[in-house]
């Protein structure tokens, strides 16, 4: 593409280059330079204890050792079910340094769900809070794994904290011993080793090698794992550091609320974070005024988030008495973000909260305003450095197979759309997936000649702004998460009583949408909104579980028997 195909570069803020250098070293290189430069450099703020960058290295090169030591070796997948905490970083680093490929996963997650990733990603160990530990071992006969590793947020909260934890969350009681050990022994498992990093064979890990499987419904609403390596990984943390502008190393403290196991906050906080010498204050389950009292506390100046998080920090009791002026400059991401939520944020720190777009196969941002530049109200922005953009007429898809034609390479007939006309949305650029774990046809439906297919509606202006028009895909976005409507319909299906069901999307003022499902019963069935929610809170994480149950005689369908879900999400009583 030239620049003539590429507006959106004339609009680029100074000092943010069209082109990028990327390094080949590896994404724990990023820990291990900031270690090196600046060692005393606080890493991470728990409930006010603080790590060094030194200490987080040490932790992690001795995670890494242990897992070593362990029979883990290189290529096999490392199960991280844990939220913000220090035991995260170092595991997460660790497990890159042992040349292993990092499998996030939500604590929130149910046995099933928790089953099915586990499994599919064939996970040879799991690192996990102790308070998953029960729903773990309740399914872990069907998995792979040889080795559980415990985490308790006890372990690393201060003095008197630590005395009062036992007070305040009840800790599971685990059987140690064999291949269940707490974190803490099982870094003794480490210890000692090489003075230098020869035993650390992540460090030379290529930039095609696998780093992460970050599960996804991608746009099918199945569960896969999306193949993000070392190269997309560090591709994504320099476009952000390009796109936040120069920043001297050390100087920014950085709210850690978005979790590490979802990609944005992986990418948007811990990598970027690590990078940037910055400090994180780790939030394990975040509260709006746990947002606003480390804000305060700890003069947070980068505040990444969704726009769930702003809601609750501009609806907070007393909020404009607050002292947040030390934030500068947010991206949201997730889900639209709505201008009065902008807006009153703005003018409650004086910063600069601007809406992005990206996507789990993406690392994940493709698309953000300028946050010192122009930006463009009801747009995601400008395409980053190094990532081109197109939308086209989902009318002139084929199927895969079809060769590339043109100087874009899309496939022979596809049609590009101008200005202000609505379509799908394609991107490509480093930080694009190498594909779904063991889906080569999903793979090849989605990844065409280089071309990654969002999904999703969309439309810019002649200035290379972009717009969300819809989705393409069904996915319902609640509070930053993905919500795949099969999934919830499975669950519900699994009730005897249930001859259909379909699960939409309804607006929320709060969570952005929430979880409405519509329920037809079997005849003379007896099933109430209370049954259904009961079985609904046992199979699925509380952010998947519907807030409106719908019951009606009939549900709405297509001339060949599809149920027609934008005609459900209208809210409506008892059927």
């Amino acid at each position: 593409m030239d620049a003539s195909a590429r507006p959106w570069l004339a609009h680029y803020p100074p000092g943010v280059p069209s082109r990028l250098e990327y390094p080949r070293a590896p994404v724990p290189a990023f820990l291990r330079d900031a270690a090196r430069s600046a060692p005393a450099k606080t890493a991470t703020i728990f409930f006010g204890a603080r790590r060094t960058y030194a200490e987080t290295w040490e932790e992690a090169v001795r995670f890494a050792r242990a897992l070593a030591r362990s029979g883990i070796r290189p290529g096999d997948r490392v199960a991280l079910i844990l939220p913000n905490c220090p035991q995260a970083v170092s595991a997460h680093y660790g497990t890159l340094l042992a040349g292993a490929v990092v499998v996030w996963v939500n604590p929130l997650y149910t046995p099933r769900e928790l089953a099915h990733q586990l499994a599919d990603s064939g996970a040879r160990a799991a690192v996990c809070l102790d308070l998953v530990q029960p729903r773990l071992a309740s399914v872990r006969s069907e998995l792979p794994l040889s080795l559980v590793v415990c985490a308790s947020l006890r372990e690393r909260l201060p003095f008197p904290l630590r005395q009062l934890y036992p007070l305040r969350q009840k800790s599971p009681r685990i059987a140690f011993g064999g291949d269940t050990v707490r974190y803490d022994d099982f870094l003794r498992r480490g210890a000692g080793g090489p003075r230098g990093d020869d035993d650390l064979p992540g460090l030379g890990a290529a930039p095609d090698d696998l780093a992460l499987l970050q599960y996804t419904g991608g746009t099918t609403g199945t569960a896969k794992g999306a193949m993000l390596t070392h190269g997309n990984l560090v591709a994504n943390v320099v476009q952000t550091q390009a796109w936040m502008g120069e920043r001297p190393p050390g100087r920014d403290v950085v709210l850690a609320a978005l979790p590490f196991f979802h990609v944005y906050g992986l990418t948007t906080v811990l990598h970027y974070g690590v990078s940037r010498q910055a400090t994180l204050v780790l939030l394990a389950r975040p509260t709006p005024e746990d947002a606003v009292r480390a804000i305060e506390r700890h003069r947070v100046t980068i505040f990444p988030g969704t726009p769930t998080m702003y809601v609750g920090v501009n609806r907070l009791p007393g909020i404009a008495r607050r002292d947040l002026k030390s934030v500068e400059a947010c991206i949201s991401g997730s889900a639209p973000l709505p201008l009065e939520v902008q807006r009153e944020f703005e003018r409650l720190t004086g910063g600069r909260l601007v809406e992005g777009y990206g996507l789990t196969e993406a690392s994940p941002v493709t698309h953000a305003n300028p946050i010192w530049g122009e930006r463009r109200e009801g747009t995601v922005g400008l395409p980053w450095p190094d990532t081109d953009a197109v939308v086209v007429d989902p009318a002139t898809i084929p199927e895969p197979g079809a060769p590339p034609e043109g100087e874009l390479g899309l496939p022979e007939g596809v049609r590009v759309l101008g200005p202000g006309e609505v379509g799908e949305l394609w991107v490509r650029g480093p930080q694009v997936m190498r594909g779904y774990w063991n889906r080569p046809e999903e793979t090849a439906a989605v990844l065409v000649h280089g071309w990654l297919r969002t999904g999703d509606l969309a439309a810019y202006d002649e200035d290379g702004y972009f717009r969300i028009v819809d989705r393409l895909k069904d996915v319902i976005i609640a509070g930053g998460y993905n919500i795949y409507p099969r999934e919830v319909e499975e669950v519900l299906y699994a009730l005897p009583e249930v001859e259909e069901a379909a699960v939409v999307g309804v607006p929320d003022p709060y969570r952005g949408e929430t979880v409405k499902a519509v329920i037809k019963r079997k005849a003379g069935a007896r099933l109430d909104e209370a049954q259904v929610l009961a079985h609904c809170r046992r199979e699925l994480a509380a952010y998947k579980v519907p807030r409106i149950v719908e019951f009606r005689d009939e549900l709405p369908k297509s001339a060949v028997g599809k149920i027609l879900r934008r005609e459900l999400a209208g809210t409506g009583g008892d059927g």
